[in-house]
Parts: structure tokens; C-alpha cells; sequence
């Protein structure tokens, strides 16, 4: 990778009264276009050095196509960050790749402290880590002591170590509503979209930290209507860190491993995909014949109409993926204290999570013996 050739970015970077916002600039490295046989060497050596270093690669669905395909060639996964975190640590390898941005790795390293943790650059994050700092964070969490702290998955380690709870995009809605349920209210960070739909779906009293996913966030209602006069028969699938112009618009609203599902059961063809255009790969993949139609990010003024990608997760690269494994380089350290700090709120959601799926089980055993009392009728 040619690490001389950056790009700046701004994003929300809010202030400790958790209100007003500023903006910031951070930036990603620019990644170099390679040969078709570089390419091919590269993936070659990478499939020998995860053997040799005993490794697993662990990929997010918004890295590019080629490394989704080298992780599940390999053995691998590709999914959103927690399971990612999950499989890496069920997995016997002793080393964890993870391409993917870095709270993601800090997350695989808090499941398996004994392991190794690679990651290609360690310069990869994200808006949201980026917008939400620890001591800022404290402070709007001090200043409100009688709310529960409940963080998205998209946080450094020490954010997580002074929340709550952790949550995903897919179990979100369900643990704020049982926490409203309980008569608790609600300290969210640090997507304010997501955080305003899970409120109004759930009804709970929430102060809303005021981040925003740089991907996201740039996808426009209006021109999202446009999009839908052309394609009137697609059904629209909408990420909740999206606007809520967008995300009233959408047929399905739902994390990444919830919009795929929606993609490949639904009874359409076409769908509108308002996400990150990584996750249209693992779509196809898995809805072979539909189509799927990147939502606009931007007006017909932009230089780019349709271009939801993530700077911080393309600079995951053949070149640096080969180059972790063969020097250790890119490798997460945390300290074991805070990783033990951090996994409470994911250990929460992870058993509140298991609860819930054995009540659904128990839910679905109940109702399959109760069709077949009523087709066989009483004894």
C-alpha cells in the first residue's frame, strides 16, 4: 500500500454537554491499485501464512470483495463485528486477523485476551470511536449518574469499560425496550440515528450522545425518493444509522446480518440497499439472481452519487493483511484490566441475548405442539 497518499475527512466530533456538535478531521490512507497477478501472489502467501502462524482471518461485510472471499476460502468468516469477535474466539486458531476498522479488533482481543489479534492497519476506525472520547464521554456520563449507559458496538475498548451495556444494530431495540420495561432510562452513544430510531420504536426516555457514522450519514432522503421512482418495485433496506429521512422510507430496517436475511427472503427482485456498498457482495452471494442498487449518498452536483464506502475499512489491503502475519505487525494490546472492564456490558448482551433466543425456542416448541394437539385432537 502506498501510505504517502492520504484523504482527510470531517466528521461530528459532539462536546461533553453531549448537544452541540463540532466537526472534526481525521484521515485514511489512500489504498494502491495492484496487478492481477500481485493480486494472485499475494492471496497465495497470505493462505500459507495463515497456516503457518496458525491463524484465522476474520472480516467484516464492508472490507472489499476480495478479502470477504479470502476469509471464507480460508476457513474464516465474514460478518458484522461481534460475530466476527465470537467466531474468532469459539475458533482454535491462536492468532485472530481481523480485517476490519479497529474497535473491531480491540472487541476480538476483549473476547480472547490469550490471543494474538493481528489487524492490517492499525490506523483504520471509525467516525464514531473517533467522535466519541473517552474523557469527553465521561464527563456527559458523570453529569448524569441516574441513567443507564448503554454504548453501540462502534467504541474504543474504554468506552465500553464505562457503559452499561453493549449493543449491535440487531439486538438494539430489544434490550432498551426491556430496560424501558424496567423503568430505566437511557444514556445512548454514540449514533444519534440509531439512537433516535431505537427511541422512537421503543418509546424510552433517551439522552442521545450526538455522533454519526460518516458512511451513513451522508445518505439523502430526497434523493432516495428520486432513486425510488426509477426502481418502484424494489423494496428499500435501510442500515438505522441512516437519517431518519431515509429510514422512513424503508421496507426493512435492520443491521447488516438483518438486511441480508430481508435481501434473501423477501418476494422481490430489486432492493434499494442503503448501507455500506461492501455488504452488496455477501447480498449476491446470498439472493443470486436479485438485484441490488447502491442508495445515493449525494445530489447531481456530487462527483460521486452513489459511493457509501468506508475509508477507514478500504485501506484493508492484500499488501498489509500479508504483511501482519508475516512481522506480528498491526497487533492489538490492551490492557488487561480494561479489556476485563470492557467485556461486562458485552457479556451482558451476550447472555441477555442467549435468554432471548431460548425464549423464542421455547416460544416455537409450544407453538408446534399446540398444531399438532389440534390436528390429531384429543386423546
Amino acid at each position: 500500500m502506498n501510505q504517502t497518499l492520504l484523504r482527510t475527512f470531517d466528521f461530528d466530533s459532539p462536546t461533553a454537554a453531549g448537544g452541540a456538535c463540532s466537526v472534526g478531521q481525521a484521515w485514511a490512507k489512500v489504498p494502491e491499485d495492484l496487478p492481477g497477478h500481485r493480486r494472485d501472489e499475494l492471496k497465495a502467501r497470505i493462505r500459507a501464512l495463515l497456516q503457518r502462524e496458525n491463524a484465522v482471518l476474520v472480516a467484516h461485510y464492508y472490507v472489499d470483495a476480495e478479502l470477504q472471499e479470502l476469509a471464507d476460502e480460508t476457513g474464516g468468516c465474514v460478518a458484522d463485528s461481534l460475530e466476527m469477535a465470537r467466531f474468532g474466539r469459539d475458533h482454535a486458531a491462536s492468532t485472530l486477523v481481523v480485517a476490519g476498522v479497529r474497535f473491531m479488533g480491540e472487541t476480538a482481543k476483549i473476547l480472547s485476551p490469550e490471543k494474538r489479534v493481528l489487524m492490517p492497519d492499525l490506523d483504520a476506525t471509525c467516525s464514531l470511536d473517533l467522535g466519541c472520547p473517552l474523557d469527553e464521554f465521561s464527563a456527559f456520563c458523570d453529569a448524569h449518574p441516574d441513567r443507564t449507559v448503554v454504548v453501540y458496538a462502534n467504541t474504543s475498548a474504554a468506552v465500553k469499560a464505562r457503559a452499561d451495556w453493549a449493543v449491535t444494530s440487531a439486538i438494539a431495540l430489544d434490550i432498551v425496550a426491556d430496560l424501558h420495561a424496567r423503568g430505566e432510562k437511557i444514556l445512548w452513544a454514540p449514533d444519534r440515528h440509531l439512537g433516535a430510531y431505537v427511541q422512537s420504536q421503543t418509546g424510552a426516555d433517551m439522552l442521545l450522545w450526538q455522533g454519526s457514522c460518516l458512511v451513513h450519514d451522508e445518505f439523502k432522503g430526497i434523493e432516495l425518493e428520486l432513486l425510488r421512482a426509477e426502481y418502484p418495485q424494489a423494496k428499500v433496506l435501510v442500515h438505522p444509522e441512516s437519517p431518519p429521512a431515509v429510514v422512513s422510507q424503508a421496507d426493512v430496517v435492520g443491521s447488516t446480518a438483518q438486511m441480508i436475511k430481508a435481501a434473501r427472503e423477501l418476494d422481490a427482485t430489486h432492493f434499494i440497499v442503503a448501507t455500506d456498498q461492501g455488504l452488496l457482495h455477501k447480498m449476491r452471494l446470498a439472493a443470486p439472481g436479485k438485484v441490488f442498487i447502491a442508495a445515493p449518498t449525494a445530489g447531481g452536483s456530487a462527483t460521486c452519487k452513489s459511493c457509501a464506502h468506508c475509508p477507514w475499512m478500504a485501506m484493508n489491503g492484500l499488501e498489509n493483511l500479508a504483511g501482519c502475519l508475516e512481522r506480528g505487525a498491526g497487533e492489538i494490546l490492551l490492557d488487561p484490566a480494561l479489556g476485563r472492564q470492557a467485556r461486562r456490558p458485552i457479556d451482558r448482551m451476550l447472555d441477555f441475548a442467549a435468554r432471548r433466543d431460548r425464549r423464542v425456542q421455547a416460544s416455537g416448541d409450544l407453538a408446534r405442539d399446540a398444531a399438532l394437539f389440534s390436528a390429531v385432537g384429543p386423546a
